[in-house]
């Protein structure tokens, strides 16, 4: 068995943030800026990093990947839908009564969701404890978690980082969607990080910090984690809500969902990155 062939990272990108808009919209749910932040991250990952195989999601040599900032996972969702792994139209059912597509990523009847999240700081202790069993196993899996910033607020993520330095688990590469916002306010106003780069190096972690946005530089920072000697921490600097103009940077649509004229505008302006 082989991993699925690479996508259009780019392409997938821009309708990734499509399907986020739509889903958000139509659910009436939360957090579209923080789907919009890390749709490229996602895109490079489900469209060219990850081993995965949508015939067969429970393949054992798949890559694991976790959202550990659950509740982005629209985009998931979308990523998973556009690799094959459920039909596209499955994505209208999301946040409706009695889908198996919740607001936050949920594993439970979703083919390639390894775990439910949402409830934050978890997602990477239990990556760090996927990759100690599979390198006792033998196996070359690497395992991929996304974090949002203000999760890193929660002490969880920095035992688990001690934990995976401390053991050289070269397979763990954590991506940190640094969109400098979270829910109420900013980074800055809320917990600082920074220096930030600097705490993951104390842990013991190598940190590369790419442009979120930019694709090539995220390839780049991939196959530099691929190729450390212990876990990378991949510091992603993003937009919340970018690629809609009004929603970028904008603490209001961490919560807030398009609607009417709004949503309008919303789908002219991705429409319009692909003209």
């Amino acid at each position: 068995m082989t991993a699925a062939p690479p996508l259009d990272t780019e392409d997938l990108a821009s309708r990734l943030r499509r399907h986020v808009v739509r889903m958000c919209a139509s659910g009436k749910s939360s957090h579209v800026g923080s789907g919009l932040s890390m749709a490229d991250i996602v895109a490079v990952l489900y469209g060219e990093v990850l081993r995965i195989d949508p015939e067969n999601p429970l393949w054992p040599d798949r890559d694991r990947f976790i959202l550990s900032k659950g509740h982005a996972g629209a985009c998931i969702y979308a990523a998973l839908a556009e690799r094959g792994f459920m039909p596209l139209a499955m994505l209208e059912t999301h946040y409706q009564n009695g889908s198996v597509l919740s607001g936050h990523v949920n594993h439970r009847g979703v083919p390639g969701v390894e775990m439910s999240t949402g409830s934050l700081g978890h997602g990477l202790g239990v990556g760090v404890g996927m990759a100690m069993q599979l390198r006792r196993l033998g196996g070359e899996q690497r395992v991929y978690v996304v974090l949002s910033d203000g999760e890193c607020d929660e002490g969880s993520n920095w035992e688990a980082a001690l934990f995976a330095a401390h053991h050289r688990l070269s397979s763990v590469c954590a991506i940190i969607d640094y969109n400098k916002l979270q829910a109420l306010a900013s980074i800055e106003d809320t917990i600082g990080l920074e220096p930030f780069a600097d705490k993951w190096r104390a842990f013991g972690w190598a940190v590369v910090e790419p442009d979120g946005h930019d694709h090539a530089a995220l390839r780049a920072a991939f196959a530099q984690a691929a190729a450390a000697d212990r876990p990378t921490c991949v510091i992603a600097h993003t937009v919340k809500g970018r690629g809609v103009s009004f929603m970028e940077n904008r603490v209001l649509w961490h919560y807030r969902a398009p609607a009417g004229e709004e949503l309008a505008a919303a789908l002219a302006e991705l429409d319009l990155v692909d003209a």
